[in-house]
């Protein structure tokens, strides 16, 4: 709820439009959603690469690094996280409205949230995709000790084991981390490539 009253939308001279013509790029939200421990952030992180490599224009937001600035003040319960969610997708339409491709590493556990963040955004700058990766193996992987803690009730509400997880009903694009890393991306930057997201 908008709790400010009175306010009229400003548009200015130099637009989206304009921004993404000077950086020859289409504005995009790259949303990866997963189980903690899925790989997001890893192929987040070699996505931006290959793709500031490539001389995009890019800039990545990370669950854990925004939990320890903008949104530090909030907890796990659902409605912080889905405030969570909401902030980060404000966020991402500015960059986007910048002219810059913005990816994101975030479980947003909740199809809702996730629906909110596209409806944000103008048709096809958003991709929605998911890091298809099954409950066991995260919880192998394990990085940051989390389903431990989690299994002994040190953590509560911890997505997948006593929060749910909604995966997507019609993702743009699904990883499986049972490849390379590097295949991953040149998977993703050739479907990017052929639904006409990327030149």
């Amino acid at each position: 709820m908008n709790k400010a009253t009175n306010l009229v939308w400003h548009n200015y001279e130099v637009n989206k439009q304009k921004r993404a013509a000077a950086k020859k790029q289409k504005p995009m939200i790259i949303w990866f959603t997963g189980l903690s421990g899925s790989g997001k952030s890893t192929i987040a992180d070699a996505l931006e690469k290959k793709l500031y490599a490539d001389g995009y224009h890019t800039y990545l937001l990370d669950g854990d690094n925004i939990r320890l600035g903008i949104n530090k003040n909030l907890g796990f319960s659902d409605a912080d996280r889905t405030e969570n969610i909401r902030r980060i997708g404000e966020i991402s339409k500015l960059f986007v409205d910048a002219g810059i491709i913005v990816i994101t590493a975030f479980i947003s556990p909740f199809q809702a949230d996730r629906d909110t963040v596209r409806e944000l955004v103008g048709d096809g700058e958003f991709l929605e995709v998911f890091v298809d990766t099954p409950l066991d193996v995260c919880e192998e992987r394990d990085p940051k000790g989390m389903y431990k803690k989690a299994r002994a009730g040190i953590i509560k509400q911890f997505t997948g084991i006593d929060s749910p997880y909604e995966a997507p009903k019609s993702p743009e694009l699904v990883c499986k981390t049972d490849q390379d890393i590097v295949e991953t991306v040149q998977t993703l930057v050739s479907e990017l490539s052929a639904k006409g997201y990327l030149d």
